[in-house]
């Protein structure tokens, strides 16, 4: 007499005997069920529609296998979990791609178990960020940042909700090219379609994302984060403008380009064009020179560097 067991039950019972009998028939599989052979595949067909990886190989030696990111015991992860997961041991200042070293290679492995489309993602971003020791960093929304990810990936356009440091808002439609780790922030590198140009998001300051039907075609060759560090002080809310009294070189090695555009006036002085939405903390990496330097153009940002020089000279006694 047929068994009364649900689907439900028939089902998972179904993948515990692949589980433990790859390359198990429909007929082998329909006979330990106690079932035909055409409601084995559907059982079957119920667990690929859960997500569950089931393989199939057709011929004389055919039958059905656990497909990549099926092990004892399963672990299903969602791709937010899995970026998270990515997110979590960068923002451990791990080196994650690095096979030789025991957490990358731990999260490797992980990664490797789970389903290609659930991993995809998040190996995207294993192999391409680099974690930096910064205490102050700060992570983003994982759900968020694989959005960001697939579109990346699918070369999608979309418009971003986005708040700036300074409590400023607006809606921006980007070309999304990629998302990179620097300095413990998570950014977007993209083009700003309006302005046609390239700009830098932080993530964790992405509010919402809305997916455009329209596609685009990203540039060559990018090197994400030397493009990334030539645009992080382009497009903020307040623009500046430095006279260094320094060689360009020197400039170069002291602020990197986080801060804008260096150019050398002479072979003694550097001009520095950027922008920010946090005058203070742009001032505080300006006061790290070694040199004097003046502020040519920011209202903003010479009000703070005033009142940091007046400050400092107040704490001299």
């Amino acid at each position: 007499m047929r068994s009364q067991t649900s689907p439900t039950a028939r089902a998972l019972l179904a993948l515990e005997l692949i589980q433990g009998q790859p390359g198990i028939t429909a007929d082998q599989l329909a006979a330990r069920l106690g079932v035909t052979s055409r409601a084995a595949r559907r059982y079957v067909a119920i667990l690929r529609e859960a997500a569950i990886p089931i393989v199939s190989t057709s011929g004389p030696a055919g039958g059905y296998s656990p497909g990549r990111g099926l092990r004892l015991p399963a672990v299903l992860f969602s791709q937010g979990e899995a970026l998270a997961l990515v997110m979590a041991v960068l923002d451990g200042h791990h080196a994650a791609a690095d096979p030789a070293d025991p957490v990358g290679a731990a999260l490797g492995k992980i990664l490797r178990a789970m389903p290609s489309r659930i991993a995809a993602q998040a190996e995207s971003v294993r192999k391409t960020a680099a974690a930096a020791p910064d205490r102050g960093a700060a992570r983003p929304d994982p759900d968020t940042t694989a959005t960001l990810v697939r579109v990346c990936a699918e070369r999608q356009v979309v418009d971003l909700d986005y708040r700036s440091e300074s409590g400023n808002e607006w809606i921006a439609t980007v070309e999304p090219w990629t998302v990179v780790v620097r300095y413990g922030r998570w950014y977007l590198l993209c083009r700003a379609v309006d302005r046609d140009a390239v700009r830098t998001y932080r993530v964790d300051r992405v509010r919402a994302v809305s997916v455009r039907d329209e596609t685009f075609v990203p540039p060559e060759d990018l090197d994400a984060v030397t493009v990334l560090e030539e645009n992080l002080g382009a497009g903020w809310d307040y623009p500046t403008k430095v006279v260094i009294q320094a060689p360009l070189e020197r400039c170069e090695r002291v602020l990197g380009h986080a801060l804008g555009t260096l150019s050398a006036i002479d072979d003694r002085s550097t001009r520095l064009t950027g922008s920010t939405s946090n005058p203070y903390g742009y001032a505080e990496r300006l006061v790290t020179l070694p040199v004097p330097f003046t502020v040519v153009d920011g209202p903003e940002l010479r009000a703070v560097v005033r009142e940091l020089g007046e400050r400092l000279v107040a704490a001299a006694g």
